[in-house]
């Protein structure tokens, strides 16, 4: 029997604009290969309802909290529904940007200096600054899209940075400027696909540069040299594995000023717009966006 695939978009987080853009890419590119797909909203349709109403896969298109940090993943395992992208425990660590940096750190592999801070915390900015120097960068710790993030160049800047994260997590990261190229590397199944170099028009790739505006440069293929590239490649894929994810991802790698490259972050459910990079990687690749959501849908697994 063929399976009916629910496309699950929308959802209450930070990021919902950006998952009903992608979710419904998603569903076209579905519909056009045959599939029996339908949109479903989690903010209005109660997902533990997904088996009684006959679905048998799910294609994850939620970003943020509530669709990419476990959450969702655990009521499809518990309803033995396949999904696509990583299991309850890979979704809910990659979420957490310091757990994250921890397993990558005691495994040997490259992450920015930081400092975490709790809401509530006494602060000294001028100490962080001593720490990690400045240009530096604040960073919720569980929220994706680079919503809430902010670029601190003076110290007397770093409260008003911290206060506008507190905004969005009880639990911020600030983190070390990396002064060189930014890279991301999408990966579906066990295939590294060719590497994305970003340049944003602003001074740092953030949620507009990312969804709204037609300023940010992409190139793919990245203009790496091929030692360069698959070895970037490479990281990309060790990073991967390290946490644990499977399906599809896409890793970001940015070069610091010792021409070193370090790793950012990984996402376990990357957009799906017309501005979004898996989609481009892929086409470098050979795929159409119908052939790449249909082979992510066939990796869905419980």
């Amino acid at each position: 029997m063929a399976d009916k695939v629910a496309v699950l978009l929308g959802g209450t987080s930070a990021e919902r604009e950006v998952s009903l853009k992608s979710g419904n890419a998603v569903l076209n590119g579905l519909l056009a290969k045959g599939i029996n797909a339908h949109a479903i909203d989690t903010s209005t349709y109660p997902i533990t309802q997904l088996k009684k109403d006959g679905f048998t896969k799910a294609f994850i298109a939620l970003h943020g909290r509530g669709g990419e940090d476990g959450i969702t993943q655990a009521i499809l395992t518990y309803q033995n529904i396949p999904y696509t992208g990583s299991d309850v425990l890979s979704s809910a660590l990659t979420m957490d940007k310091l757990k994250t940096k921890l397993i990558w750190k005691s495994s040997n592999l490259p992450v920015a200096d930081y400092v975490m801070l709790e809401k509530g915390q006494a602060v000294c900015c001028e100490t962080i600054v001593k720490q990690l120097g400045l240009p530096l960068f604040v960073k919720p710790s569980h929220e994706g899209s680079s919503v809430g993030m902010s670029r601190v160049d003076k110290v007397t800047d770093l409260q008003s940075a911290l206060d506008h994260a507190f905004k969005f997590d009880s639990s911020i990261m600030v983190e070390a400027f990396l002064a060189g190229a930014e890279y991301t590397v999408a990966i579906v199944g066990d295939e590294v696909l060719p590497t994305i170099k970003i340049q944003p028009a602003t001074t740092f790739y953030d949620y507009d540069a990312k969804y709204l505006s037609d300023k940010t440069q992409y190139f793919c293929p990245s203009g790496l040299d091929q030692h360069n590239e698959m070895a970037l490649r490479e990281l990309a894929w060790k990073a991967y594995q390290a946490v644990g994810c499977r399906g599809w991802g896409r890793v970001d790698i940015m070069f610091g000023k010792d021409g070193q490259p370090y790793l950012l972050e990984v996402n376990t459910a990357p957009g799906m717009t017309d501005h979004s990079l898996v989609p481009m990687a892929a086409k470098q690749q050979g795929w159409s966006f119908s052939d790449l959501v249909y082979t992510i849908l066939t990796l869905a697994t419980v």
